[in-house]
């Protein structure tokens, strides 16, 4: 058979097993998934996903990269790249495949802003993926606000978020937003960890159980590092799977505010395998998780304790109201 061919079966076969979430990975997506994990990518510094109106959007660009030096900014619609038009219904990673290249390279982006067109030429750079953003806010009748902004979770947002916290503290933060908000999940422990950091000793955090029924209860084996400030969880409909264990060890624990939109709703644990001869790889589900009240939020998500509306400030603070900061104990 051509690879098209076994490529096309692979896919045939996998499509059977009525799981959505199992599924095969073409070589430019298994390839696209695997860069991510490591951090790096030769592209141009732009995370993608789809607007209001159904087109690919801009939604966060990487400081210091082609796409921010060039003038692209977050919110930037997507009409052409490397010549070929994106339309309504095209995908993120259409989008994506076409902004990436050799490093090095040049590609042509025109993308649309406030209903103008404008063209870019940009030049195709490794990007070193930053997946926590930190930066500190003021919130009347609340004083200075942090705001940590998880994009994915990795081995090492955990430490990483511990590093940010401290140093919101030295500037004053006396309260804090954790931005999951368009965060589609990553490695299941990054969120065990990130959530502990806010629980204090033995506390639920998930529980993982595999196709036998067994179950691997995980809690929280030391104090986190902030017990007692108000904390704000910001989601939203694309906040999915370790985001949402996360979101759910600390909400059922007591320990923040949930605010925004109800979650995705993607309960389960899924691993990643590679296929021989380059033909990509496959997704597979190999577990689900319950919450610590042992829910299962798979295909119903999280709800939230404070609706709020879709808001494109680039301050989160700002759209969250005063009432969202509690302390633990007013819960």
């Amino acid at each position: 058979k051509s690879s098209t061919e076994a490529q096309d079966a692979i896919e045939k076969m996998v499509g059977t097993l009525g799981d959505k979430y199992t599924r095969y990975l073409p070589p430019a997506k298994y390839q696209s998934l695997v860069n991510s994990a490591t951090g790096t990518l030769a592209g141009v510094g732009i995370e993608l996903n789809i607007g209001k109106d159904g087109r690919v959007i801009a939604s966060d660009v990487e400081g210091d990269s082609p796409a921010s030096n060039g003038g692209i900014r977050p919110r930037d619609i997507f009409v052409e790249v490397d010549g070929q038009r994106f339309e309504k219904g095209a995908t993120p990673d259409e989008v994506a495949n076409r902004l990436r290249g050799p490093e090095g390279s040049k590609v042509g982006v025109v993308m649309e802003r406030d209903g103008k067109s404008l063209d870019f030429i940009l030049t195709r750079a490794k990007i070193k993926v930053t997946s926590v953003k930190t930066y500190l806010s003021d919130k009347a009748g609340v004083g200075k606000v942090g705001v940590i902004r998880i994009k994915s979770f990795s081995g090492t947002t955990a430490s990483t978020v511990s590093d940010a916290i401290a140093e919101l503290k030295k500037k004053g933060a006396k309260a804090f937003v954790i931005d999951l908000r368009n965060n589609p999940g990553g490695l299941l422990p990054g969120g065990v960890e990130t959530a502990g950091l806010f629980l204090d000793a033995n506390k639920p955090v998930v529980f993982v159980v595999n196709k036998n029924g067994i179950v691997d209860a995980q809690e929280t084996l030391a104090p986190g590092i902030d017990l007692d400030d108000p904390v704000v969880l910001y989601v939203n409909g694309n906040t999915a799977s370790a985001s949402e264990v996360m979101t759910a060890a600390l909400k059922e624990n007591g320990r923040v505010t949930v605010a925004g939109e109800q979650t995705f709703g993607k309960g389960i644990v899924q691993t990643i395998r590679e296929l021989s001869n380059n033909y990509g790889g496959v997704a597979v589900t190999i577990a689900r998780y319950e919450t610590p009240k042992h829910n299962d939020i798979n295909k119903q998500g999280i709800p939230v304790d404070i609706s709020v509306p879709e808001c494109e400030n680039d301050d989160a603070v700002s759209c969250l109201p005063a009432n969202a900061f509690k302390a633990p104990q007013e819960f």
